[in-house]
């Protein structure tokens, strides 16, 4: 199918059943976007298919598994084929973890880099073709202040994340030689389902920690809930924010959402932007 050129803008986002990328389907699809919404489990669909129907949008659900590469490559060549393309991708999809390195074992690690950093450049990599072959699109990935700042008991989530941020660090300016954005979202404390999915899949080790670890994980957990509590941002904060990345003429490479969370990195990240970094290296790509 080749797409008309008054046609309105395809959106697919990854990880689209609950939270942060369910409320980013709703504001697509409110901005008027035609919006692909994907998941792993196409029957948890029903929370998102209520409330585009209750505010009076379509959003279309197909099937995305992050942690198969296979999966990823048919969903957006049949996205590409039935739509006419990609304008943005948003990478939201994403598993959480808590415990240490001694509590994770190699298959807790191996699905947590499946789907928070393969995920992503299995997508990103599906997907480039065709916008460099257009000569456009966005690339919008959800990460955390966790990609910037490691955090104690989350080991293998930070190296995830830390791990997207240093693909997408390498790839902006390529992709701004082709026309194509590239954005990182950072939030700090999201109140969604993810932060009790982590806590519960976590639940399984921590009553059997040792000391110190007993000790210091009850303590950590006690200071995060607070946080949570204080400074949680809602799903749809995130979702605002990414709409409007796609929707600026000249998206900042990183977005931290919160004061609270450019708080917390500050000390590490002068440029919170991260703008001058890509100049830098775009800058020795030529003209």
């Amino acid at each position: 199918m080749t797409r008309s050129s008054s046609a309105a803008p395809v959106a697919l986002i990854t990880g689209a059943s609950t939270g942060v990328g369910l409320y980013t389907a709703l504001r697509f699809a409110g901005a008027g976007y035609r919006t692909i919404a994907t998941m792993r489990d196409t029957r948890k669909k029903t929370a998102l298919l209520a409330m585009a129907k209750a505010a009076g949008v379509k959003v279309i659900v197909r099937k995305l598994d992050v942690a198969h590469p296979a999966s990823i490559r048919k969903a957006i060549a049949g996205v590409i084929a039935s739509f006419g393309g990609v304008d943005v991708l948003v990478n939201n999809a994403g598993a959480g973890f808590l415990g240490s390195v001694e509590q994770t074992s190699d298959e807790d690690l191996r699905r947590v880099m499946e789907v928070n950093f393969f995920g992503v450049w299995n997508a990103t990599k599906a997907v480039l073709p065709h916008m460099r072959e257009r000569g456009s699109g966005r690339i919008i990935s959800v990460t955390s202040i966790g990609g910037l700042i490691g955090q104690p008991f989350n080991e293998a989530y930070c190296a995830a994340k830390f791990a997207v941020e240093g693909m997408m660090e390498g790839l902006a300016p390529l992709a701004r030689k082709i026309g194509v954005h590239v954005s990182l979202v950072e939030p700090g404390p999201i109140n969604t389902e993810f932060v009790a999915n982590v806590r519960a899949v976590s639940s399984k080790i921590l009553p059997d920690l040792k000391p110190p670890y007993d000790k210091l994980v009850s303590a950590y957990m006690g200071a995060s809930g607070d946080v949570f509590a204080r400074f949680g941002q809602t799903g749809d904060d995130i979702a605002g924010i990414i709409l409007g990345i796609a929707q600026s003429k000249s998206p900042n490479f990183r977005n931290i959402t919160s004061d609270f969370a450019k708080a917390v990195v500050a000390p590490k990240v002068v440029d919170q932007t991260g703008n001058n970094v890509i100049d830098v290296f775009a800058s020795r790509l030529g003209d």
